[in-house]
């Protein structure tokens, strides 16, 4: 075979290759909306409790600490440790105000210490996800299901969302402003009037970017569609 017929197969075949991945690749369009930035939050490992598991926990209600940055919620005084299959993490903030159901949200660093699996998902999905125990000083409790890896997404009221273009649970691209920029795909948009504009990630998120509290994020693409997420936060 000669040399022009063995590279019009290679050609033929580079092009098929192409065409497959464009096929199975999901559409992104790129963002034409506002350029103003959106504040990012770091969101350490915390824990929801429901009614029932903070009386088991700590005989009593949630004692509220300090407002966080969305309206409604605080940081308790109460603290939970832990207990996972391979590790114990001590010291763990309880957020309230109380849930239906109680939920644990680590990142994938933390969930490798602890022994658990735990799947990427939205606050309050947590069907089918690991159990762990949780302890305090008088107490403790085992949680059947509960532990998530929390999706990175931003909270937006409709005003926010009308001035970015884009609609409750929509998937978007972020471009995070740091000392090492990087770019991050599939954030879910949460729109609610309750909401104040934040962008929420993980730590093992925020050390990848050098994250520190002046980091901005420009939305820099926008997915086709929205998702199917919960509305908890």
């Amino acid at each position: 075979m000669n040399e022009k017929a063995i590279n019009e197969i290679m050609e033929g075949v580079i092009k098929n290759v192409i065409e497959q991945l464009s096929d199975k690749a999901p559409h992104i369009s790129v963002y034409e909306g506002t350029s103003e930035t959106i504040p990012v939050e770091l969101s350490a490992r915390h824990v929801h409790l429901s009614e029932k598991d903070a009386l088991e926990l700590f005989g009593g209600p949630l004692t509220p600490k300090r407002e966080l940055s969305q309206p409604g919620q605080f940081l308790c005084e109460e603290r939970v440790r832990l207990i996972g299959p391979k590790g114990v993490m001590d010291n763990v903030a309880v957020l309230g105000p109380a849930r239906s159901s109680s939920q644990v949200e680590i990142s994938k660093t933390e969930a490798r210490t602890l022994g658990v699996d735990a799947p990427v998902r939205q606050s309050g999905d947590i069907a089918g996800t690991p159990g762990i125990i949780l302890a305090s000083q008088t107490g403790i409790v085992g949680l059947e299901e509960g532990v998530i890896v929390a999706s990175r997404h931003i909270h937006m009221s409709s005003t926010d969302a009308a001035k970015f273009g884009v609609v409750d649970n929509e998937k978007v691209s972020v471009r995070l402003e740091s000392e090492r920029p990087v770019i991050l795909e599939e954030v879910i948009v949460r729109v609610n009037d309750d909401f104040k504009l934040a962008m929420h990630i993980d730590p093992d998120e925020g050390n990848s970017a050098g994250w520190n509290k002046s980091v901005k994020g420009k939305l820099v693409s926008k997915s086709n569609g929205a998702g199917n997420g919960l509305l908890s936060h």
